[in-house]
């Protein structure tokens, strides 16, 4: 899922967000540390319109490797390190 054509921004969003204090401008609402980025700060940093960032940021959370949290109207996505862990020792394994 990872490999596809477009797979380099997902993996480009997954590191962004090992550190979004970093790589994203302070928010609203919400600590980008705590509770994660918007799709909007999201598609921002790509450059792309928030539609295809929140189907990149769909598919992250979809298999797990994004946790989600509501604040206000808005969702906010965060790093599951512990499920990405997991994912990384299956890889190690072979599948």
């Amino acid at each position: 899922m990872l490999r596809t054509p477009v797979s380099e921004r997902r993996l480009d969003i997954l590191e962004w967000l090992k550190d979004p204090a970093a790589h994203f401008p302070p928010q609203r609402h919400g600590d980008p540390v705590e509770d994660g980025v918007t799709a909007a700060a999201v598609a921002a940093k790509l450059g792309v319109p928030r539609s295809v960032a929140e189907t990149h940021l769909g598919l992250l959370t979809a298999i797990g490797l994004l946790r989600t949290k509501r604040i206000r109207l808005r969702t906010y996505y965060r790093r599951d390190e512990v499920r990405i862990a997991e994912v990384a020792r299956m890889f190690e394994k072979g599948w």
